[in-house]
């Protein structure tokens, strides 16, 4: 009920008067059935933009410091976001990441819309960073289709750091859906989850046109102060996967 209340009272008619959203591709959204949508990740605000415009629910892997602040403010965070229907994961690797894989697959086997950010953190400048291999994974085991999705001007409307949104336009755009049957049963073999991550992170470069970096964006937040290292290992898109 607050899910429904939120989108359709409160925050989604809020979200489309300030950022006017223009949505290109949104018959690829499945009506029924499971699905992931994989998008980039620019800004605190894509958590909700894209999910006000998506017909059906979509329920997004969190990062578990928005369940676990302290205080008050915390108490209130935690309890918006599993209102939303966020699900917190833990980002530390190893056991977590399995755990957040177990947690996808849990919202697929219902049925439901599940959302990814595949780079697995806010891009700190906008570009577009190597993707995580947690989606193939989720994708190869449950058998479901990836639809890639780009969130155009979040960044200029609120950029890590920023509280309160600009009044920007956006542009949402979904891609066709893109189908990995062929890696069927190869869900554990390390190449078959890099070649099928890297064909996601592909779809979403073409609807974004960011600029693409060849780092996980963690790795690169350490090292952009701004480090040489950095721009010798910048890198035009890696050309994809033969197509699904």
């Amino acid at each position: 009920m607050f899910y429904q209340v939120l989108k359709y009272v409160l925050l989604g008619p809020l979200l489309r008067l300030v950022f006017r959203p223009r949505v290109e591709g949104l018959e690829h959204v499945p009506e029924e059935g499971a699905a992931i949508i994989a998008g980039n990740h620019l800004s605190f605000a894509d958590h909700f933009v894209m999910p006000a415009i998506v017909p059906r629910r979509v329920t997004f892997l969190a990062k578990s410091e928005y369940f676990t602040g302290p205080g008050l403010k915390g108490r209130l965070t935690a309890a918006f976001f599993r209102g939303v229907g966020q699900i917190p994961v833990d980002r530390s690797g190893g056991r977590a990441s399995r755990a957040a894989i177990a947690s996808g697959l849990a919202v697929l086997r219902k049925g439901r819309l599940l959302g990814i950010y595949p780079e697995g953190t806010r891009s700190h400048d906008g570009r577009l960073y190597k993707g995580r291999t947690g989606v193939a994974a989720m994708a190869l085991q449950a058998g479901v289709p990836v639809i890639p999705c780009a969130v155009i001007g979040t960044f200029e409307a609120q950029p890590a750091g920023r509280r309160l949104p600009r009044a920007v336009r956006i542009t949402i755009r979904f891609g066709a859906p893109l189908d990995f049957s062929r890696y069927a049963g190869l869900a554990d073999e390390h190449t078959a989850l890099r070649a099928v991550t890297d064909r996601i992170m592909y779809a979403i470069l073409t609807l974004s046109g960011q600029e693409y970096v060849d780092l996980y964006a963690t790795e690169a937040k350490a090292q952009d102060r701004p480090h040489p290292q950095l721009r010798r290992r910048r890198t035009t898109p890696r050309t994809p996967p033969e197509a699904s």
